[in-house]
């Protein structure tokens, strides 16, 4: 896992399995709330290949409205401890920084902030205390409202550059740059073109230097491409699994450092094929 502090490292992409310990997730919301289900889950997705557990307890589909800082605690932290006592290594999926404080002390190895630190100004200095990698993803605004915020020059270059001026802004605030790693921010304030001209160019990423997570799992731009030809009907977000894991191939031939997908058996064996096809390549 290209040399992140507190993590192993492989000679492949790693693959983070989604964990939403939520009711309204998109495309699982419900299903793992409970703790218990949600700890069975964690561990079923290690078993079939997941390098990290991403738990969240917020959901951040479009229009999502945030919860409370309380209830996100009360969700996640117990799921998170249970996991990683179990042997999971895992990641933290919040924008608070209590939160964020409170899931490292039970075990988390990883923050990932949908932010990039952004939404909540105490991030930096909680990340740069723990010492914890740090996902900075590419974030204009609440779920509530990035839709409307989806304009751009050329998305490439404003997403390259708003994440270069996010890892200067960590870096001031005191936070390692060897803790960092990047993050497109598939589907936020991005359409369906946005999101394929950085999947198209994630060459662009790579090259700042720092690990890259892609996160396409099952999201929106995928049900569009996979819509019914006749009625114009999206695939519904639990049948975009195929097309997550040709998403996966791709990034990891593209160098990434990780993918991020709810459904790990597929893409587990899609980034060993990568590995071993790159391997022999090299081997001549």
């Amino acid at each position: 896992m290209d040399n992140l502090p507190g993590l192993p490292t492989l000679d492949r992409c790693a693959v983070m399995g989604v964990v939403n310990v939520t009711p309204d997730s998109f495309s699982d919301g419900g299903l793992w709330l409970d703790p218990a289900a949600a700890v069975a889950h964690g561990l079923r997705l290690t078993a079939q290949g997941a390098d990290l557990i991403d738990v969240g307890g917020e959901s951040t589909r479009p229009g999502a409205r945030r919860v409370t800082e309380e209830e996100e605690l009360r969700r996640v932290v117990p799921v998170v401890r249970e996991l990683a006592a179990a042997g999971a290594v895992v990641s933290v999926d919040t924008m608070r920084a209590n939160v964020a404080a409170a899931a490292v002390e039970a075990g988390a190895r990883l923050v990932n902030d949908v932010s990039g630190g952004l939404a909540d100004p105490g991030m930096a200095e909680v990340v740069a205390a723990t010492g914890a990698p740090f996902v900075v993803m590419h974030w204009r605004g609440q779920s509530a409202d990035m839709d409307s915020l989806a304009v751009y020059d050329d998305v490439v270059a404003d997403v390259t550059a708003e994440l270069t001026a996010r890892v200067a802004a960590l870096l001031a605030a005191g936070v390692k740059e060897e803790q960092l790693v990047l993050d497109p921010g598939l589907g936020f304030a991005k359409t369906s073109e946005h999101n394929w001209a950085l999947l198209g160019r994630l060459d662009a990423l790579t090259s700042l230097g720092r690990p890259v997570l892609v996160a396409a799992s099952r999201k929106r731009f995928l049900g569009t491409l996979l819509a019914n030809p006749e009625t114009g009907e999206l695939r519904p977000a639990r049948q975009r699994d195929d097309a997550t894991a040709a998403v996966s191939v791709l990034s990891a031939r593209a160098g990434a450092w990780a993918v991020r997908v709810h459904d790990v058996a597929g893409t587990a064996d899609a980034v060993r094929v990568v590995a071993a096809w790159q391997q022999a390549a090299r081997r001549g």
